[in-house]
């Protein structure tokens, strides 16, 4: 009965767009156990990608309002699914993708079994093909390597993004928590997530980040850069969010350095041209570079442009202006979505998870379900008036 629940968990969520498939040895099933007790994986199972109050998910999952109410706060304090709040009216829960989502949510709850079990999780996780047809993260270049001259999309620029913002959260990297944990990793900075607007209000509800004003939030892009710490915001033109990750921690980055291509599984703009006659030899990008896009062969500076993800982090600290970014051709610009919530979707239906016809199936059966739910609930009440 145990299993069944999980694998019914983990089913539904491979439904969601970031996916969660399964593996031979059962690793996802055991992350689920150590986040999930029975009762919750049950009711996880009944949440969808719309907002529904726990009078709606306590009829669909056959509990008493109260009982599921309770359960839903309990689960969204422990990061496992969504919250979205009004005021003056019930708050509303929707389900929530394991990556990016959960397990960035598990950053203060890790523990060195969850850890290992992550870590041999994450390569059957990252799907190569699908994330280059939907990439849920895109990099963009550090300020420094952005010269004045090269067009440039708002988007694009991590300090025009800021600048764009007004509400920031700071919350620690969970990524280079577990390295640590797992006694590997870096000393690059810890406090290295950048949330904006509500996508932050979990972390500072939940005590995870704190809240910081734009000036923090540009001072730690100077310190990413320093750090050789690639910016990878969420893949949309309204960004959620922007990491900070270096090649020996982040999830992403550890994997797509494996292929022999990383260059091409990147959402990335631009790329790095190098002028041979330019460099002196000294040696500051090869440890820069978090793909081994660079190395000196007979003394002299090779660039491999299929494994160049377009950082810019060797740009801002060339000291002969040898290395500097192009724009890509046309043919090869990332395509990204206007928001969020175009985002998920594009990402769900590339991965053939969902469609038009998922979709129209779950807005009705949402609406169906709050219909009975209040009738339910309208004929509850009127019995307890009668037993009075």
């Amino acid at each position: 009965m145990e299993n069944t629940v999980y694998h019914e968990l983990a089913k539904h969520l491979d439904r969601l767009p970031g996916g969660f498939p399964s593996t031979p040895d059962g690793v996802e099933l055991r992350i689920l156990r150590h986040l999930f007790t029975q009762p919750e994986a049950r009711l996880a199972c009944h949440l969808t990608l719309i907002p529904e109050t726990a009078q709606v998910l306590a009829y669909r999952g056959g509990l008493v309002r109260d009982t599921a109410a309770a359960m839903l706060e309990a689960m969204w304090q422990k990061g496992l699914i969504l919250k979205q709040e009004s005021k003056g009216k019930p708050s509303r829960y929707m389900a929530c993708q394991f990556v990016v989502g959960i397990w960035e949510f598990q950053v203060n709850r890790l523990d060195p079994g969850l850890v290992a079990d992550m870590a041999a999780y994450i390569p059957v996780l990252f799907n190569a093909d699908a994330w280059r047809r939907a990439p849920q993260m895109r990099t963009v270049p550090v300020n420094r390597s952005i010269d004045p001259k090269l067009p440039v999309m708002p988007h694009e620029a991590a300090a025009a993004l800021i600048r764009s913002k007004d509400h920031f959260v700071i919350s620690p990297c969970i990524c280079r928590k577990e390295r640590r944990m797992a006694g590997h990793g870096c000393d690059g900075p810890l406090e290295a997530c950048i949330s904006f607007g509500d996508a932050g209000s979990y972390f500072i509800q939940s005590g995870i980040g704190r809240q910081v004003d734009r000036q923090t939030v540009l001072d730690l892009l100077e310190t990413a850069d320093r750090a050789g710490l690639v910016l990878q915001p969420s893949n949309s033109r309204d960004p959620a969010w922007i990491c900070c990750c270096c090649g020996c921690c982040c999830g992403v980055l550890r994997t797509i350095n494996t292929y022999p291509r990383p260059g091409e599984l990147v959402a990335a703009p631009f790329a790095v041209q190098l002028n041979a006659d330019g460099c002196t030899a000294c040696g500051l990008c090869l440890g820069r570079c978090q793909m081994g896009a660079l190395a000196f062969e007979d003394k002299t500076l090779q660039l491999n442009n299929h494994r160049c993800i377009g950082c810019g982090l060797c740009v801002s600290t060339c000291p002969t202006g040898a290395l500097r970014l192009t724009r890509k051709p046309r043919s090869q610009q990332p395509r990204v979505p206007a928001n969020m919530a175009i985002a998920l979707l594009r990402t769900a239906w590339k991965r053939k998870k969902i469609g038009p016809i998922q979709v129209a199936a779950e807005i009705g059966k949402s609406q169906r379900d709050r219909y009975l739910s209040s009738r339910r609930s309208k004929t509850d009440a009127s019995k307890k008036d009668q037993r009075r």
